[in-house]
């Protein structure tokens, strides 16, 4: 899995802070004391030290190098609060709320995250991806470039059988269930920018539907011709079909036929599903019949990285996608910097 490899190398180049609030899970504490030791993060475990030290010793894990930040007596905790405060007073909340609440390891976490003491984060292991996308988005915030957090899965494509090698971007296949045609332009937008960053490509969109160019009359198909026009319209540069059949936006012969003035001719490494019903069948029938491997669901759109997990993940997956968290918080810094 050769973009999975580029990752974890670019993520081991320049390995980011990252906070994860579940090191009570043993699969988050093992690729906790992973990554630590193959240098792709300098990882901050937040939650009952003492819970999180008695685990490692039941699993024989050293947990050299790894930090630790217990909401229940850290210094900085009310410090923490008080920016939880003033994020959300304006929603009724009260400071003795805001000192609860960030007591949880999941909004501690993020808070650590939005007062630059940890460049990301990653849960979803335990909590349900509802809670931490909500967290993400109370406390870290959309970046400004974006109208909505959106998500997308990385798909890698690896086995011998597999005519289509490599990496791609399959979104919105997780959080926004029907988007409109600006949102469908700004899920695609993003997905662009993830592509350039984990893939390490330019990317080349298409924007999926049941029409190529127009052979299909609809509403739909309306939508996301729009949004593929909206993209077109703010980065006229990027290479981008819409709207257009799966198989046009993948197989070369067929991008020549059915669309011959294809800006991707059929090699596309982005792929935006109108909604989140197609999205979740797509990914799920390359990962379960066409044996793909999937990682995410990931997020897009924040001011800085936070991640979710699937509740049925692996140790591994925990530490891919500490490792994608890695490269995202480069790019954040870098986005930063250049505004």
């Amino acid at each position: 899995m050769r973009a999975l490899t580029r990752i974890i190398e670019q993520a081991r180049h320049a390995p980011a802070r990252i906070a994860l609030s579940e090191g009570e899970d043993p699969r988050v504490l093992d690729a906790a004391v992973r990554a630590t030791r193959e240098g792709i993060a300098r990882i901050v475990l937040v939650g009952d030290r003492a819970a999180i030290a008695a685990l490692a010793q039941q699993r024989g894990l050293d947990l050299s190098g790894i930090d630790f930040h217990d909401p229940a007596d850290a210094p900085l905790q009310a410090e923490l609060a008080q920016t939880l405060f003033e994020l959300r007073q304006h929603k009724g909340m009260t400071r003795e709320q805001a000192d609860s609440a960030a007591r949880d390891p999941l909004v501690c976490a993020n808070l650590l995250v939005k007062t630059g003491r940890a460049d990301g984060t990653v849960s979803g292991a335990v909590r349900t991806t509802a809670d931490v996308v909500r967290t993400a988005i109370q406390v870290i915030g959309v970046q400004p470039s974006f109208k909505l957090v959106s998500s997308f899965f990385l798909m890698m494509l690896c086995e011998p059988f597999h005519s289509l090698k490599g990496g791609l971007i399959f979104s919105d296949c997780g959080l926004v269930v029907d988007p409109s045609a600006s949102e469908l332009a700004d899920i695609a937008l993003a997905a662009a920018d993830s592509a350039r960053q984990l893939l390490m490509e330019e990317p080349r969109v298409a924007m999926l539907s049941f029409s190529t160019n127009g052979s299909a009359k609809h509403a739909a198909v309306d939508k996301v011709a729009q949004a593929a026009a909206q993209v077109k319209a703010q980065r006229p540069e990027l290479a981008i079909d819409g709207d257009v059949q799966l198989d046009a936006a993948i197989v070369a012969e067929i991008a020549n036929r059915k669309l011959p003035d294809s800006q991707v001719k059929g090699k596309a490494n982005v792929l935006i599903f109108p909604n989140l019903e197609a999205g979740n069948i797509g990914y799920k029938l390359a990962e379960r019949v066409g044996g793909a491997v999937a990682i995410g669901p990931l997020l897009q759109g924040l001011a800085k990285p936070a991640n979710d997990l699937s509740r049925g993940c692996s140790a591994d997956d925990v530490f891919h996608v500490i490792a994608v968290t890695v490269v995202q918080a480069h790019a954040a810094r870098e986005t930063a910097t250049a505004g």
